[in-house]
């Protein structure tokens, strides 16, 4: 459980900053270079290359270099696992919703 908390951790660390969150959804059309991917931003190479290991270290991405070039492609896996966590949030709340309309409504 710890393990499957810290993955987690990493994953909503790597969603927490605009920059990554636009980087996840440029590379939703595809693979790109990390220079592609600095392209809009306003900060040096470096700055970005940390955004860059923050994404691969919560597995939204991997990246490959071939010469001079380092390819990012989106991995998928961590949307099932957000998608899960949110599950099971959804399906709290809702049991404590159900029982305060009880309450209200005098049904139990």
């Amino acid at each position: 459980m710890a393990q499957q908390t810290a993955h987690l951790d990493d994953v909503f660390q790597a969603l927490s900053d605009p920059t990554r969150r636009a980087v996840i959804d440029r590379l939703g059309r595809g693979p790109a270079s990390v220079s592609e991917l600095a392209e809009p931003f306003d900060m040096a190479l470096p700055s970005f290359m940390k955004h860059v290991r923050v994404l691969e270290q919560g597995g939204w991405i991997t990246t490959n270099k071939v010469g001079r070039v380092r390819t990012c492609t989106l991995d998928a896996t961590p949307f099932s696992a957000v998608e899960s966590w949110l599950q099971r949030q959804q399906e709290i709340w809702e049991a404590h919703t159900d029982r305060l309309e009880r309450f209200v409504t005098n049904q139990e």
